[in-house]
């Protein structure tokens, strides 16, 4: 998997790369054809400011995005992961499902 991490008119701090990186290698135990993740990392406002990430997740003829804010960016991150971790259990149920079917109707044919 491809990780690329994008930060807006800030520099990242190399404990949150880290951070976001190990988190994201997690999400292969969930679905193992995940071909790239873009992260993007932000501030909301100047003042009182709200840390944004967004982490899409890029794989064969399907896309998942999730955006969490918050007022770290290590829980942005992990929030933006759980999201990730639900669209990908449904989706993978999804896929699951389109090969039953697809079998069961081979199967019926033949």
């Amino acid at each position: 998997m491809d990780i690329h991490i994008t930060t807006r008119k800030f520099t990242i701090h190399p404990s949150v790369k880290e951070h976001a990186t190990q988190e994201v290698k997690k999400l292969n135990k969930y679905f193992d054809g995940i071909l790239r993740c873009n992260i993007t990392l932000s501030y909301e406002k100047a003042v009182n400011s709200s840390k944004v990430a967004d982490i899409s997740l890029h794989m064969y003829r399907h896309e998942i995005v999730a955006t969490h804010k918050s007022d770290d960016f290590y829980k942005s991150i992990d929030q933006a992961i759980l999201k990730l971790e639900k669209q990908l259990a449904k989706y993978k149920s999804k896929v699951r499902e389109k090969d039953k079917i697809t079998v069961r109707k081979i199967k019926g044919k033949e």
